[in-house]
């Protein structure tokens, strides 16, 4: 089987390759910077005898996506499944700093991913066949005085793969999505957290495990569900009181 990373880069995209590589399949590795991806292409030929292919597209720029979804059409025939570990912040995501933020952040967080299901799902329709594994935040649950973009297009992911979900169930298309934690990479390395931070190869593993099943939802670690329903329910006057103190 072939499956299509972008974001394969990361510190979760590039667990994700080494776990899929390491079951014998063959991977589309797609991040912004090439040289990143060159010499995991080689490694992961070396070690597992696999075929990799590896493309340089800046998920943040609308053209190049677009670029990329024209001109390289056909590699999205073979595929049998996505995965979208793609994620951005930016140290000016507030209120009064949006500004051209607004596009870079949308695009890397939310709308490159909806363009690459909008081009890969009819091929997936026809087959009639393909899993589709997103990977939304716990940002997504509360405003904040920071990240507001971030966990604004995160929600925005969240609402889309259960869209995606609710259209999948009358297909024979698999659609995953994780909501995240924490995680142990450097977008977290330098931050003062009050819950632990969550593996990166651990979840890979967790993802390929359930990669055959039917459409699922879950959170990683599965505990930031129950932290995620109780701000759900919080009164919204409890809220605003909370945002105060919310980085």
């Amino acid at each position: 089987m072939s499956y299509l990373i972008l974001g394969a880069s990361s510190g979760l995209g590039r667990d994700l390759a080494y776990t899929f590589a390491k079951n014998l399949h063959n991977l589309t590795l797609i991040s912004r910077d090439d040289r990143d991806l060159a010499p995991i292409k080689s490694d992961l030929e070396n070690k597992f005898q696999i075929k990799v292919n590896i493309y340089k597209v800046d998920a943040s720029s609308k053209d190049e996506v677009s670029s990329f979804l024209k001109n390289k059409e056909t590699i999205f025939n073979d595929l049998d499944g996505v995965l979208f570990p793609i994620g951005m912040m930016s140290n000016n995501d507030c209120i009064s700093k949006i500004g051209e933020n607004a596009d870079i952040i949308n695009n890397a967080n939310y709308l490159s991913i909806v363009r690459f299901i909008e081009k890969i799902m009819p091929i997936f329709e026809r087959k009639n066949n393909g899993i589709i594994v997103g990977f939304g935040s716990v940002a997504s649950s509360l405003g904040r005085k920071t990240n507001v973009l971030y966990s604004a297009s995160k929600r925005a992911l969240n609402s889309y793969f259960e869209s995606l979900i609710s259209t999948s169930n009358d297909k024979n298309i698999k659609t995953q999505f994780y909501i995240l934690g924490y995680l142990d990479t450097s977008l977290a390395s330098d931050k003062d957290l009050i819950f632990p931070k969550a593996s990166t190869k651990e979840l890979a593993l967790r993802v390929y495990n359930n990669i055959n099943k039917d459409n699922i939802i879950k959170y990683h670690p599965n505990w930031w569900r129950i932290i995620c329903y109780t701000i759900s329910i919080i009164p919204f006057y409890i809220i605003k009181k909370m945002i105060r103190f919310i980085k």
